[in-house]
């Protein structure tokens, strides 16, 4: 899982995009689904074994889902 921060709805457009273009040249895969918007201030990105969720402030503390998969997932780099 992947999560990261965006200051606005612009950012979040310009991360899923980034991310999508990166993936997709890269490893030559696109997502399986895709839920929210950047307006709506979360993007999740699925990739199967890779979920990748774009927040913003404000939504990413409110869901707090790295409190959630704490105990499930092992944290390999977490940067604040």
């Amino acid at each position: 899982m992947v999560v990261a921060t965006g200051n606005s709805d612009r950012q979040l457009r310009a991360l899923t995009d980034y991310v999508r273009i990166g993936v997709k040249e890269h490893f030559n895969k696109a997502p399986f689904g895709v839920d929210g918007t950047p307006e709506s201030g979360w993007v999740l990105l699925d990739y199967g074994e890779v979920i990748v969720h774009l927040f913003t402030r404000d939504l990413r503390d409110f869901y707090d889902i790295e409190t959630l998969w704490r105990e499930r997932a092992k944290v390999m780099l977490s940067i604040q």
